[in-house]
């Protein structure tokens, strides 16, 4: 429901291939590669081979609350953040709580997730697992439909563990969590499969007004796909070669933090080292394969100042991108307000190095294939934004205009164009700019919460084509009411055209979808749960292979949550 979030080709993370699921706000992304970090409770989960991230991972409703971050954030997050970051935090662990839920809907979907926590005055664990299956939709419009064309659909089971020391004045934990899911990706040989593990710590402890934290981790996956070219007339359908990308990351950072009645300071370091190839198994003979290790590491300083009504911020990180590049990037800032009003303004340079993905591995997409490059190099942004925030006690209103001057955009670049295939490569775009704004309300009233939120972006290349995969207009609105046992919501999000390539040859039509959840208390910790995506079934382009693929259609799902204390 946040405006100029999106995955690439506005896609569905319930069908599409995991390569597609990397982020984007503000417009600042028009490949799968993410160029927004995404931290589940501290610990950065974009893929280690292509930035991507596995959605599938992550159990909606074991978390907390989710925080949006959108602008450059690389002073503190790194290369990762060139265009936001997104934290997810999970439930707190209490004593003797266990959930369990049980969901089906239609196109054959089933889900089940069980978990649990127990916890002492210093000892906490808590985990819970999910297995989820549906038969999926198909992704081609019935028009253009034919034999080869199957449901694309995906099956996964996913798991985590937390032990957390809790002390006075100090934390740890350590986290393990497991991923294994397999898609079918709309046709019998477009395939693909991960298996993925990851385990992390976190240590943190507080001295008066300093404190420190220390984090690691180390994932390891997976990645497994098959290719196929595609009859013009989708009778029939001829595999290509199989992949396999077996990755790994090892990573770690540590802070110190100051805290003063005027001014705070933030210092830091971080690493991370990934490796991963790209294995293809040609058809009918033939072998190729690409990879290697990309070593970065950076330290950054932040700090803040309060001047009366107004608050200043400067920082800046200097970081080894693993190509042998260098890159600094500094930010500053100010936020100026008093009782139910405030003005805010910064600055940044930022940038973002290409993956291992884009680099070396090659990929297709029904008939349009993708060449990596193993010439690219950091693409950079220059920004600037200023808003003003008006808060009250029932009603919030904020506005922000911004202004991103990128180089060298990472963006797959048209090669050819045939009826039976389409050929682009990953190049670094000469240069563009995007400029625009967004508006979000939020009005409480009694029972019910009104929500809005709008994005005008107009992000174009130097020689003035729009940048792919970026509408100019994004919006949602959300009705939320809550009375006693019974929380329910009904929401709208639109949004404009888009190109699917640079030439701005395919035009994505805009559209609209509307939901509607309930969730209804039965007997003390057992809920009913309903929800519905798509209420009216709106068909829309999610991108051209070069036959139009659809997005998801009318999707049900109703069931029963337990949450609650055993003791």
């Amino acid at each position: 429901m946040v405006p100029g979030f999106s995955l690439f080709r506005r896609s569905s993370s319930l069908v599409a291939q995991p390569t597609t699921q990397g982020v984007s706000l503000r417009g600042i992304g028009s490949t799968g590669a993410s160029r927004t970090l995404i931290l589940w409770d501290g610990i950065p989960i974009n893929d280690p081979f292509g930035g991507w991230v596995y959605w599938t991972r992550v159990s909606p409703d074991e978390l907390s609350r989710v925080e949006v971050s959108r602008g450059a954030s690389t002073s503190v997050f790194g290369d990762r953040a060139m265009g936001g970051a997104v934290a997810l935090f999970s439930r707190e662990p209490e004593r003797g709580r266990v959930t369990a839920s049980y969901e089906f809907g239609n196109r054959n979907t089933n889900v089940l997730s069980a978990g649990g926590s127990f916890l002492t005055p210093r000892w906490a664990v808590s985990g819970n697992g999910r297995a989820f299956t549906t038969n999926g939709f198909y992704i081609v419009g019935e028009r253009f439909r034919g034999p080869v064309d199957i449901e694309a659909n995906v099956r996964f089971v996913a798991g985590d563990t937390r032990f957390d020391y809790i002390g006075n004045n100090q934390r740890l934990f350590t986290k393990v969590d497991l991923l294994i899911e397999d898609r079918s990706n709309g046709t019998p040989l477009q395939r693909n499969s991960t298996s993925l593990g990851n385990i992390a710590a976190n240590y943190w402890r507080q001295f008066s007004r300093n404190s420190i934290s220390l984090l690691g981790y180390h994932t390891r996956e997976e990645f497994r796909a098959g290719f196929s070219a595609i009859a013009a007339n989708r009778q029939t359908e001829r595999l290509t070669y199989n992949q396999s990308v077996p990755a790994e990351a090892v990573g770690g950072a540590a802070f110190w933090r100051h805290e003063h009645s005027r001014f705070n300071t933030l210092i830091g370091a971080d690493v991370q080292r990934a490796e991963g190839w790209s294995v293809d198994s040609l058809f009918p003979t033939g072998r190729r394969i690409g990879g290697g290790t990309l070593l970065q590491h950076g330290a950054f300083v932040q700090g803040d100042l309060k001047a009366g009504p107004a608050r200043f911020f400067l920082g800046g990180r200097h970081q080894f991108t693993g190509q042998g590049r260098q890159f600094f990037s500094p930010s500053a800032g100010f936020t100026a307000g008093r009782r139910w009003y405030r003005l805010r303004g910064s600055a940044y340079r930022s940038y973002r190095a290409p993956t291992l993905n884009e680099l070396y591995r090659e990929f297709r997409a029904g008939n349009a294939a993708t060449l990596p490059n193993a010439l690219l190099k950091p693409e950079t942004v220059f920004g600037a934004e200023i808003g003003f925030d008006l808060i009250g006690e029932s009603r919030r209103f904020t506005a922000t205009a911004f202004r991103n001057d990128l180089r060298d955009l990472v963006t797959n670049v048209t090669l050819s164009v045939t009826p039976a295939q389409i050929t682009r490569q990953r190049q670094n775009a000469a240069k563009a700019l995007g400029r625009g704004f967004e508006l979000e309300a939020r009005q409480r009233f009694r029972d019910f919460t009104l929500e809005g939120a709008y994005l005008f972006v107009d992000s174009r290349f130097d020689l003035g084509l729009r940048v792919p995969q970026i509408p100019k207009h994004q919006g949602s609105a959300q009705l939320t009411w809550s009375h006693n046992r019974t929380f329910a919501t009904f929401g709208f999000r639109t949004s404009a055209y888009q190109f699917d390539d640079d030439l701005n040859l395919f035009r994505l039509p805009g559209f609209g979808v509307t939901q509607f959840s309930i969730r209804h208390q039965l007997w003390r910790s057992l809920s009913a749960i309903a929800a519905v995506e798509n209420l009216f079934n709106r068909e829309f382009l999610t991108g051209y292979s070069p036959v139009p693929a659809t997005g998801a259609p009318r999707l049900i799902r109703a069931g029963l949550r337990w949450d609650g204390k055993l003791w």
